[in-house]
């Protein structure tokens, strides 16, 4: 055979496997939590870099925010994956609804109680003596209850609803608010010229995972493979994220969010790493991702005292470590 046409053979095969190769890919969506940010950078980190593509997957990422219900989406089977938490499916599994947790990116919940300086709030204690603590809905029923059963002082009518504006909180000195670790330290410090001091309840005591991803029952048990890979290459994600260049991942958080700015996401991959958000515990050891039943049972025994769950609800459902704990990515911090 001619080398020429010999040659031209070879290069139209290997092109046809790597065109079959490409509609191989599963295609894939995952649903955030909030508009994107430097808290789901690893997630955006795969598909910028080709971690996903790796793994024979094709990633789409389906932003949250303030109108968006990706959980609904979940549950309706209209979207893979889920950014969620074990609170999330430890309710889902109490209300018959069969999602769980495969993986759970962030070791600590950011969720964070902030002060002013030099108002002698500067033990978590001290912040019973605040003359008002703004919370969303969802953190007055849940850590709240368990601020109010663990310690002395707190009381409902410290009680005022948080709605996403600082005004409030820094107009009164005497004050509290919750806030993600991440974020709204971040903007109080530019907005109002002074750093908050700040309380991270996973510190403190109300320790669940958090930014987990969640999944069908079905879709665990029928594509356990599917699952694995994308809990792999999100794992490794988030390493590159943290340790690599992630300057792509980021251009792609700023193009679906463009109320992001650089400022925001070093801070948050500063904090996230301060105080060991993604990696502490045993995902130090075991790899980014991983989940215990003792520490998942722990946050459901909290939940039971407060009597936010109840005590018969079967919390095993809510997650399956199968797939993590691996020690998959260790490699990439190095």
């Amino acid at each position: 055979m001619h080398a020429t046409l010999k040659l031209g053979l070879i290069a139209a095969v290997c092109g046809l496997g790597l065109s079959v190769a490409a509609e191989a890919a599963d295609k894939v969506t995952f649903g955030t939590n909030w508009l994107a940010e430097a808290e789901h950078g690893g997630f955006y980190q795969a598909i910028a870099d080709g971690t996903y593509k790796k793994h024979g997957l094709d990633v789409t990422i389906v932003q949250g925010g303030p109108q968006a219900a990706n959980a609904a989406l979940l549950i309706a089977g209209k979207i893979d994956f889920y950014m969620g938490s074990a609170m999330g499916e430890l309710s889902a599994v109490e209300q018959g609804i069969p999602i769980m947790d495969v993986a759970a990116m962030f070791q600590k919940d950011p969720q964070v109680l902030m002060a002013h300086p030099g108002q002698g709030m500067d033990k978590f204690p001290d912040l019973a003596k605040a003359s008002a603590i703004f919370l969303g809905k969802e953190g007055y029923t849940t850590f709240f209850e368990w601020m109010k059963a663990n310690f002395k002082g707190f009381r409902d009518e410290q009680y005022k609803p948080y709605t996403f504006n600082p005004a409030p909180f820094l107009a009164d000195a005497k004050s509290a608010q919750q806030g993600y670790l991440t974020s709204e330290p971040y903007e109080i410090e530019r907005q109002a010229g002074f750093k908050p001091v700040i309380f991270l309840l996973a510190d403190e005591g109300f320790d669940p995972y958090s930014t987990t991803i969640a999944a069908q029952v079905s879709l665990v048990e029928n594509k356990p493979e599917l699952v694995q890979r994308f809990v792999d290459a999100s794992i490794e994600g988030w390493y590159t994220y943290l340790y690599g260049d992630n300057k792509a991942a980021n251009e792609l958080i700023k193009k679906d969010n463009p109320e992001m700015t650089d400022g925001q996401i070093a801070f948050s991959i500063a904090k996230m790493k301060e105080y060991g958000i993604v990696e502490s515990g045993e995902a130090l050891p075991k790899g980014i991702g991983c989940m215990t039943d003792a520490k998942y049972k722990a946050f459901f025994d909290t939940m039971v005292k407060i009597k936010v769950l109840k005590a018969d609800t079967d919390y095993t459902k809510a997650f399956t470590a199968k797939f993590v704990c691996k020690g998959v990515g260790l490699a990439l911090k190095k």
